[in-house]
């Protein structure tokens, strides 16, 4: 990441903490998220809205001012949809492994804040989370057909978001970085939810006992899946109109995801933990 890149990325990251805080409430700025940074950079450039970065204050670090960008009406959707994000994947906790409840308290003023400003959130999540459900408890063994709600979600969500700079172009972005995250976080998690007899698509997919088994004996067919997804990111990402410098998210996108990738298939300790792993 460029350093131009990297200021405005904190910048936006510190912002949206800030609006989090003002939107849902100080206890839901614990579920601060650095998708939900990268979705922001993402939506800002596509509907013409210029950061604008101010120095500011941060409760961690008094002392010293730090750029924030300041807060909008983007920035509260997105800090709506953190909020979101975080309480569904803790009631998800609770359903499915009994665990959570104390958390889900912290966020409950948060998610009925977040619903009075976009309630449209919280019916596009729980629908797409249902379904999703549904999948999961026929034991769906195809990888498409399993991600495909979760990448609806985000589709959906993104729709929401840009209202008219939505574009066919956009919704398949989105689509495709949500499949991606559901799939990538499967592929983390193939130990743990084979160890514990929870549902994972590439388990149902291959039926090997360990990841690396799975990799070894079906690593080319995984990696078309992933392949697949990248390709058609790249292409729906020539079709998008931006009106800044979106070096930020195209490195992201295109470089971001793939290297994210290898390091998850390598069982590497500093893996990137996706979005999908607060709504498991």
């Amino acid at each position: 990441m460029y350093v131009k890149d990297g200021v405005l990325y904190k910048a936006l990251y510190c912002g949206l903490c800030k609006s989090i805080g003002a939107s849902c409430g100080q206890r839901a700025r614990l579920g601060l998220s650095y998708d939900m940074t990268f979705l922001s950079a993402l939506l800002h450039n596509i509907m013409n809205t210029d950061v604008k970065i101010e120095n500011r204050r941060c409760a961690l670090n008094p002392v010293v001012k730090r750029p924030m960008a300041a807060d909008d009406d983007i920035t509260r959707a997105v800090a709506c949809l953190n909020t979101a994000f975080t309480y569904y994947k803790l009631c998800d906790d609770v359903e499915d492994e009994k665990k959570g409840r104390f958390k889900r308290s912290l966020f409950k003023k948060g998610m009925k804040r977040a619903s009075a400003l976009h309630p449209e959130i919280g019916r596009i999540i729980r629908r797409n989370m249902q379904a999703l459900a549904a999948l999961e408890k026929k034991k769906c063994s195809s990888l498409d057909m399993a991600a495909d709600p979760f990448g609806s979600m985000i589709a959906e969500l993104s729709d929401y978001c840009l209202g008219e700079y939505a574009t066919e172009a956009t919704r398949g972005l989105c689509y495709g970085i949500g499949k991606w995250v559901y799939l990538i976080d499967a592929l983390d998690d193939y130990d743990k939810d084979v160890k514990k007899g929870n549902y994972n698509p590439f388990y149902e997919a291959f039926g090997e006992k360990t990841r690396a088994e799975m990799l070894a004996k079906n690593g080319e067919e995984a990696d078309f899946v992933f392949k697949s997804v990248f390709a058609t990111n790249a292409e729906n990402l020539k079709n998008i109109r931006f009106y800044f410098n979106h070096d930020l998210t195209d490195n992201i996108i295109l470089r971001g995801l793939p290297a994210a990738t290898q390091r998850v298939k390598c069982g590497c300790k500093d893996k990137i933990r996706p979005e999908k792993a607060r709504l498991r």
